[in-house]
C-alpha cells in the first residue's frame, strides 16, 4: 500500500522555523531528496480497512466492547451494540487498542509486569488555517514551527490546502487566557505572522471549542503474556508527538513481530518472548527521543550553537557517511534500531565535541603564539606580570 499512501501525503523537506519577527529559517530533515510525510491520519485508517476487508478470512466487527479476555485459554468475551455478549475462542490476542488498552489492564494484574505513564505538564489545542485564494496560506512542503523556548506552535499542510496548526504550552498558560482578546494579544505578541493567516474570528472562537487536550508517554514490559497475547503499538508504547514516530514504530511493530515469525516459524511459545526482548529496548528509547525533541523543538532550534552542530554533524556525514549520522537521519530514514541510534548518537557527540575542543584550543594557542612572534614579550615583563597575579592570589585566598 506504500504508494497509495504516499500519493496522498504531502512531503515535508525541512522544518521552517518562524521567528517573533516573522522572519522565516529552513533547517532540512537530511540530504536532498529525504522527507518526511504530513498524511492525514483519517484516511489512513479508511485505506487500511479497505485493504484489510479485502480478505476473505478477515472479519471486522465495529462496536463491540471488550468485556472480559483469558490469557490461559484465549477466550475472549465481547459486549455488541444490542448489549448482549459474544464469546470468541482464539489462538492469538494481538492487543493494539491504543494508550488506554482494555488488553493491557490484564497485564497489570501480573507479577513482574513493569508499568509507568507521564503525562506532560503541556497541552494541545488544533487550529485551522484555511486557504487563501484556493491555495496553501504558506509554502506546503515544511513543517512550520514557532519555538518560543517554553511553548511552541506548528502546522502540517493537508490535501484540502489548509494547515493544521497545533499550539503546544503549559496548562496554566492556556488557563490564563480567558477571552477573544486576551487571544489576539497572546498571539500578537508570540505568533504575530499567523493572525492574518488564520484569521482573528477565527481565533477568538477556535481557541475557546475545545480545552486544551493532555498528552501521555507509557512505557511497560513485558509486552507478552505466555503463548496467547502480545500488545503492539500505543497500547505497548504511548508516545508524546514530537519526533513524528508513534505510527512508524507501531508499524515496525508488525514488521518485527513478522519477520520473527518467518525466523520461528510462527511458533508463538518462541517468537511472543524474543518480540518483547527485541522491542522493549526500541519502544523505551523512542519514548525518551520524543520527549528531547520537544525540548529541542520548541527551544534548542533558536540557539546558535544548536545550528552550528547541525551544520558540522551534516559537512561529517557528508565527509564520512557511514561512520558520522544525524541522529534525525538514523531515527527517520534508516531501519537503526530506536536504542542503537541513541548510544551512536552519544557516542558522536563525545567525539565531534571532542574534536571541536581539540581544534578551539588549537586555535588559541596558535593565535598566541602569532602574537608572541609578532609582539614579543621580555622577561622583565612576563616576571613582573606572573608576580602581580601571584600576589592577587595571594589577596584572594587570604580573603
Amino acid at each position: 500500500m506504500e504508494e497509495k499512501i504516499i500519493s496522498q501525503g504531502i512531503p515535508m523537506h525541512a522544518r521552517m522555523i518562524h521567528s517573533p519577527s516573522g522572519k522565516q529559517s529552513p533547517i532540512p530533515y537530511g540530504k536532498t531528496g529525504q522527507y518526511i510525510l504530513s498524511v492525514d491520519r483519517a484516511n489512513l485508517n479508511k485505506q487500511l480497512l479497505t485493504e484489510a476487508g479485502t480478505y476473505p478470512n478477515a472479519n471486522l466487527n465495529f462496536d463491540h466492547k471488550l468485556k472480559d479476555w483469558n490469557a490461559e485459554t484465549g477466550m475472549m468475551t465481547f459486549v455488541k451494540p444490542d448489549g448482549t455478549k459474544e464469546e470468541i475462542a482464539v489462538d492469538l490476542i494481538v492487543g493494539c487498542d491504543g494508550a488506554f488498552s482494555a488488553i493491557r489492564k490484564q497485564f497489570l494484574r501480573r507479577s513482574r509486569f513493569d508499568y509507568s505513564q507521564t503525562y506532560i505538564p503541556h497541552g494541545y489545542m488544533e487550529l485551522t488555517m484555511p486557504p487563501i485564494n484556493g491555495e496553501f496560506a504558506m509554502k506546503p512542503n515544511f513543517l512550520h514551527i514557532w519555538p518560543r523556548n517554553a511553548f511552541m506552535m506548528i502546522a502540517l499542510p493537508n490535501l484540502d490546502k489548509t494547515f493544521t496548526c497545533t499550539l503546544f504550552m503549559p496548562f496554566e498558560d492556556f488557563e490564563k487566557v480567558t477571552t477573544g482578546d486576551e487571544v489576539i494579544e497572546f498571539f500578537q505578541k508570540y505568533f504575530p505572522d499567523a493572525i492574518p493567516l488564520i484569521g482573528v474570528d477565527a481565533l477568538k472562537r477556535d481557541y475557546f471549542r475545545l480545552p486544551a487536550q493532555a498528552m501521555v508517554s507509557v512505557k511497560c514490559s513485558l509486552y507478552h503474556i505466555g503463548d496467547k497475547c502480545v500488545i503492539m503499538g500505543d497500547a505497548a508504547h504511548a508516545v508524546v508527538p514530537f519526533y513524528g514516530q508513534g505510527m512508524n514504530a507501531g508499524f515496525e511493530d508488525c514488521i518485527v513481530f513478522e519477520e520473527l515469525m518467518d525466523q520461528f516459524n510462527e511458533d508463538f511459545s518462541a517468537v511472543l518472548p524474543e518480540y518483547t526482548r527485541v522491542r522493549v529496548p526500541d519502544d523505551h528509547a523512542i519514548a525518551d527521543l520524543a520527549m528531547y525533541n520537544y525540548i529541542e523543538m520548541r527551544a534548542h532550534v533558536n540557539s546558535k550553537w544548536f545550528l552550528f552542530r547541525k551544520h558540522v554533524d551534516n559537512f561529517l556525514h557528508f565527509l564520512m557517511p557511514k561512520k558520522i549520522i544525524p541522529l534525525y537521519t538514523m531515527v527517520t530514514f534508516t531501519r537503526t534500531r530506536y536504542h542503537k541510534a541513541v548510544e551512536r548518537w552519544h557516542w558522536q557527540n563525545r567525539v565531534i565535541n571532542s574534536g571541536l575542543l581539540c581544534c578551539a584550543t588549537g586555535a588559541v594557542f596558535g593565535g598566541c603564539y602569532l602574537l608572541m612572534i609578532k609582539y614579543p614579550i621580555s622577561s622583565n615583563m612576563l616576571s613582573i606580570n606572573v608576580e602581580k597575579i601571584w600576589d592577587r592570589l595571594g589577596a584572594l585566598y587570604t580573603l
